[in-house]
């Protein structure tokens, strides 16, 4: 993976798409699914490979994070946690996520 510095949550999402990282992830109550697809993996089916975190201009409580997975069956994508306002997602079991070692 190459290493990037960016300054928009749109411009990293942007570029990771073009190195292949393509699936939408969305962390459910039991499963992390790829949306748009039958797709569904455990948390240690997936590993993290990076994080990109983002602070709000205006209110720095307003953050998000992007999450760089890659799945054992090949399957790569990110998944996208809110801080700043009630999200979607489920924070425990992204917590479970295991992390590439460095």
């Amino acid at each position: 993976m190459k290493t990037h510095r960016f300054e928009t949550l749109s411009e990293t999402l942007n570029a990771l798409q073009q190195d292949g990282y393509k699936a939408d992830f969305q962390a459910g109550e039991t499963d992390i699914a790829v949306v748009g697809s039958q797709k569904k993996f455990l948390p240690t089916d997936l590993t993290c490979v990076k994080t990109y975190r983002f602070d709000g201009m205006t209110n720095p409580s307003d953050e998000s994070e992007i999450l760089v997975l890659e799945a054992k069956d090949g399957t790569k994508g990110t998944l996208i946690t809110s801080y700043g306002s009630a999200e979607g997602q489920n924070p425990e079991l992204i917590k479970k996520i295991p992390s590439a070692k460095s």
